[in-house]
């Protein structure tokens, strides 16, 4: 059988690269239903974005940021709005281990993104950002108006809830088969190149180009955090961008990063972050409890993983 053409489109979104991958089914008009698809893509990530962004000076976040603690309430747009009771649920869920309120103490490491008004971003004690778990994220003063008494950082959840949206916009077009990407997460439907699942690697790290793992994905989401990417020094000591919000300080011990496979990106993002921070020594035992599909590389460059991940495993590096 000839192996099916593929349509292939990529752009940068959200810090990351945005990539689509389509195989037309038949009977479309193939480069018509592409273009379309990758057209979607694009408005979606740029209106999730303009929303979303702690990084655009105009962004709605930004003006909700901007507002902390003042007792203003913020007209936003809905994406916003979504994305902010997600967020809450998500610390709820996880009680308290994923909260987006770490954008202060990401600040004070120097991972910056639009100007805050002091003292927020002028504050040195770490962690101090984060209230008690009886206190939300976020008060909804009305629909379309919000209030935050701390700066919320969107980073993760945001970027999987723009995947989860650009993927329901390509779903209403009849789209079956594709590979949607955004840096190191992803949503896979229906067959891939030969028929088949979806061939995706785990990548390593360290920056080496084979991958440490491929696992196959059809109807998914794949997510991962990880310190490849976002990670500096600061006063002699490497830093990253995983942040425990009990402390205000980089998380994860012993470990570089986690993937979580789900059926939707923004918990594949949640779950991913809140393993990180379990660190090596914690990782297995919730990620089992949860029934995750989990794979995790540790400090010594060892890859682990889950049941529930090992039968989505097709090939292991280290088994070859």
């Amino acid at each position: 059988m000839a192996e099916a053409t593929l349509h292939r489109f990529e752009a940068r979104a959200m810090g990351s690269v945005l990539r689509l991958t389509v195989r037309p089914e038949a009977g479309q008009d193939e480069d018509e239903a592409a273009a379309a698809a990758w057209a979607e893509v694009v408005d979606e990530f740029e209106r999730s974005e303009q929303q979303l962004s702690r990084f655009r000076e105009t962004s709605d976040l930004t003006e909700l940021n901007r507002a902390a603690g003042s007792g203003q309430a913020v007209v936003v747009g809905r994406r916003l709005e979504r994305a902010v009771i997600a967020a809450d649920r998500a610390r709820r869920v996880t009680a308290g281990r994923f909260d987006p309120r770490v954008l202060v103490d990401l600040d004070r490491l120097g991972y910056r993104g639009a100007a805050l008004p002091s003292p927020a971003a002028a504050t040195d004690q770490p962690g101090a950002q984060v209230p008690g778990l009886d206190n939300g994220v976020v008060c909804r003063a009305a629909a379309g108006r919000l209030r935050v008494d701390r700066p919320i950082d969107l980073g993760g959840i945001g970027k999987g809830l723009a995947l989860r949206w650009a993927a329901g916009r390509l779903d209403r077009r009849d789209l079956h088969s594709y590979l949607l990407e955004a840096g190191g997460d992803l949503v896979a439907r229906g067959r891939g190149p030969d028929a088949g699942d979806w061939q995706v690697g785990i990548e390593d790290p360290s920056g080496a180009e084979t991958p440490l793992a491929v696992i196959a994905v059809a109807d998914l989401a794949v997510t991962t955090s990880s310190v490849g990417v976002h990670a500096w020094i600061v006063g002699g000591r490497p830093v990253h961008h995983l942040l425990d919000p009990a402390t205000g300080r980089p998380g994860g011990e012993g470990l570089l990063a986690v993937t979580v496979a789900g059926s939707d990106p923004a918990w594949a993002e949640v779950w991913s972050k809140t393993l990180f921070l379990a660190g090596r020594d914690g990782i297995a035992d919730m990620a089992r409890a949860r029934g995750l599909a989990a794979w995790w590389i540790g400090t010594d460059g060892g890859l682990e993983m889950t049941p529930a991940a090992r039968v989505r495993t097709v090939w292991v590096a280290a088994e070859d």
